[in-house]
């Protein structure tokens, strides 16, 4: 890892808890004064633990999955499995106004997600603060690229590969630690997806996303972090 990513301490991400049952529609009356990185890559790629050492304030983009009981969610072919793995599991609309409130206003609500449950269980703000710079991370992040760039919103787009056994391994003990699913639908998952791993990644590559390891993604985030300071002529520390 590059140490000059590591050692510098996150900025500081405000959750606060809301009562409201909408989050705000994207819009385009104020200026970007942030812009975003998407990092995706396969389930257990190891998205999160490399966002959360960047230092970079971070959206959950796995917040914005559908509920258990829509009837538009897809289905896992020949199985009653729900594919949580198709991008029709996820609301990318509501992640694209997320992620343009935040480059504009630098806050916004967002929606709070138990996998466990496969249900929203309420709302919270994310407050990025003054930094240029922040991280959206998820599994569908490159489903949003071509849209975030049209916005003009789009600082860098991340394909994280660390290969498919080390990959599984840590998506099955991960998901069993966390009780996300039965241990049976989580190894049928983690079996399919192992399988599919090289093509997850080349439709995310296609999709506008860099693939690169845990290092060369770190040091992409500080040059991209660098770029969005000098764009802003911001001290703010990222």
């Amino acid at each position: 890892m590059r140490g000059d990513v590591r050692s510098k301490a996150a900025p500081r991400v405000v959750h606060r808890p809301e009562d409201a049952s909408h989050w705000c529609p994207v819009s385009s009356q104020s200026p970007i004064s942030a812009r975003v990185v998407l990092l995706c890559g396969p389930s257990g790629s190891g998205k999160s633990l490399l966002a959360a050492r960047s230092g970079l304030p971070v959206l959950r983009l796995d917040d914005f999955y559908k509920e258990g009981d829509d009837p538009t969610l897809p289905l896992v072919a020949g199985t009653s499995d729900i594919d949580w793995d198709h991008p029709g599991s996820w609301d990318a609309s509501a992640a694209v106004a997320a992620i343009d409130r935040l480059c504009r206003t630098r806050r916004t609500r967002v929606p709070v997600y138990d996998i466990s449950l496969s249900a929203r269980t309420g709302e919270e703000t994310v407050d990025i603060g003054g930094t240029p710079l922040f991280i959206a991370e998820g599994i569908f992040a490159a489903e949003i690229v071509a849209r975030c760039r049209e916005l003009g919103l789009l600082a860098d787009a991340l394909c994280l590969n660390r290969g498919s056994v080390r990959t599984f391994r840590r998506r099955f003990l991960r998901d069993l630690r966390e009780g996300r699913k039965s241990v049976p639908f989580l190894l049928r998952r983690g079996w399919r997806l192992m399988r599919r791993e090289r093509s997850i990644i080349a439709r995310q590559t296609a999709l506008g996303a860099y693939a690169c390891d845990r290092d060369e993604a770190l040091g992409r985030l500080a040059s991209a972090a660098v770029a969005g300071r000098a764009a802003t002529g911001s001290g703010t520390p990222v």
